[in-house]
């Protein structure tokens, strides 16, 4: 028994890879509930300028919020690449805006570093680590931790108008 334990360890997690700017980000593949391309959205007034606004998926009210203008990109524009990744939360269902999605990758406890102490777009008590594969390198972000932060309360408003 004590060997299935410790292949159980090293399987490790699987992660969506996608992109904002040059950089490449990974969340927690169970989280993710579907990959959309990006439709038009119904604007909210008054919500800051990352929340998009609402989509109605199915007859579920979903807030759409753009990660790049949250993590301060640059030059944010909407192409054939832009997609929005629906994501299944414990309390709501949200979907975020990312330039594209690439793959789906799976690291080991070994393969996944301390993130760093310091970032210049995202604070990092939203980071679970870095993510190492060959020359390669992910940024993993707890996205359940990011979209309940007391600055995304303004989502559960939104989401419930």
């Amino acid at each position: 028994m004590a060997e299935n334990s410790m292949s159980v360890e090293n399987i490790g997690k699987e992660f969506l890879v996608f992109a904002l700017g040059d950089e490449e980000y990974g969340i927690d593949i169970l989280k993710v509930q579907e990959i959309r391309s990006y439709d038009n959205v119904t604007r909210i007034a008054n919500a800051p300028d990352f929340i998009k606004g609402v989509t109605n998926l199915r007859g579920v009210i979903v807030p759409i919020i753009d990660l790049r203008i949250k993590f301060c990109q640059e030059g944010v524009s909407y192409t054939e690449s832009t997609v929005v990744v629906v994501l299944n939360l414990r309390e709501r269902i949200v979907g975020v805006v990312v330039d594209g999605v690439s793959d789906v990758l799976s690291l080991t406890n070994e393969q996944i570093r301390p993130a760093p102490e310091f970032s210049v777009s995202l604070s990092t008590e939203f980071l679970t680590g870095l993510g190492a594969l060959d020359e390669r390198m992910l940024i993993l972000v707890d996205i359940e931790k990011l979209l309940n932060s007391k600055e995304m309360a303004l989502v559960d408003q939104i989401a419930t108008v």
